[in-house]
């Protein structure tokens, strides 16, 4: 089955229905002494996530991630355009039980144990004991935290990592519908980040949907079917990666010898120079390098012509003046 991720938008909208949808939606803060000056945090924002897939959300510090992410959430009010979310007006409150969220800076009661505050969480959810006796060490097993010493610590003793982790186990304790991370793998090593991942993996594999900001864009481009651009309170751009970057299949290749008009039945973009030659490969390289073997010739250089993620974003943000070359 062809991946999400490879599949043009308009597919995507037809075949999964839309947790999120906004329409041109903005925030405007006031700020200053006198409340007299306005900061636009969110500029007619219109956006779609769909069903099951998992989607990234970027952008340079203060672009309004954040903010997008409260408005959807119902935590903050925009100043105008609307939303939805799981078919229900944004800030509904009978959609709170179906979602979960993390925080970027959240604040727990570091008084309690990490197995005392996932208790108390799942009492905000109203969730019974009997299932709770289940979920909550599932789900400290899922974040690398069931260890007894882990689970008994007061959050207070924890470090930033384990804060994080026992964030996450929060926002799935009433098995939601649609996960919302915000800078999910802030303060991880690289052994937290790679669980992390594997848990949005297993939350995507599960039919779950899971919206997140991030600026680690190695891990965006590893786990997202679909990322958007945010700078300046504006989404730049929206699509999957192969929409955005190119498809991965496409390789820039170099080499020297064979019959020019054979290795120009698969690289039309053929140009020489010199005793070389170079153009773009589609497709799968190991048979065209085999028959090229056969011919005499010989590779210089082989890979993939899609951008990064990164110089991407980099790219968008300089066309925009966002971002200045040096």
């Amino acid at each position: 089955m062809e991946s999400v991720a490879n599949l043009p938008e308009e597919t995507i909208a037809r075949n999964r229905q839309p947790v999120v949808q906004t329409y041109e939606l903005s925030k405007v803060y006031r700020t200053g002494f006198w409340m007299n000056q306005k900061i636009e945090s969110l500029k007619n924002c219109t956006l779609t996530v769909y069903q099951g897939e998992t989607f990234g959300l970027l952008g340079p510090n203060g672009a309004g991630k954040t903010t997008l992410l409260k408005t959807l959430l119902g935590i903050a009010r925009p100043t105008s355009g609307r939303g939805l979310l799981l078919g229900r007006p944004l800030g509904d409150r009978t959609v709170k039980q179906r979602i979960g969220y993390l925080p970027e800076n959240a604040y727990y009661y570091d008084s309690l144990t990490g197995w005392e505050f996932l208790q108390y969480t799942a009492g905000l959810f109203q969730i019974p004991a009997a299932v709770q006796r289940h979920r909550i060490p599932q789900l400290l097993d899922l974040v690398g935290l069931a260890q007894s010493a882990a689970r008994k610590k007061q959050l207070r003793q924890y470090s930033k990592g384990m804060v994080q982790r026992i964030g996450m186990a929060q926002a799935l304790i009433n098995d939601p519908e649609v996960v919302f991370l915000d800078e999910p793998m802030s303060g991880l090593d690289p052994m937290g980040r790679y669980q992390i991942r594997e848990i949005i993996l297993l939350l995507k594999a599960q039919g779950k949907t899971i919206f997140f900001n991030s600026h680690i864009l190695s891990d965006v481009e590893k786990i997202c079917d679909r990322v958007a651009i945010l700078a300046l309170g504006e989404l730049i751009c929206t699509g999957s990666l192969s929409e955005l970057l190119g498809n991965a299949e496409t390789y820039y290749i170099k080499g020297k010898g064979g019959n020019p008009d054979v290795i120009r039945q698969r690289i039309p973009d053929l140009e020489f120079q010199d005793e070389y030659w170079h153009g773009h490969l589609k497709g799968d390289p190991q048979d065209f390098l085999a028959s090229l073997n056969l011919m005499g010739g010989q590779i210089v250089a082989l890979s993939e012509a899609r951008t990064s993620l990164e110089e991407f974003f980099m790219q968008q943000l300089k066309q925009r003046g966002i971002l200045t070359s040096r």
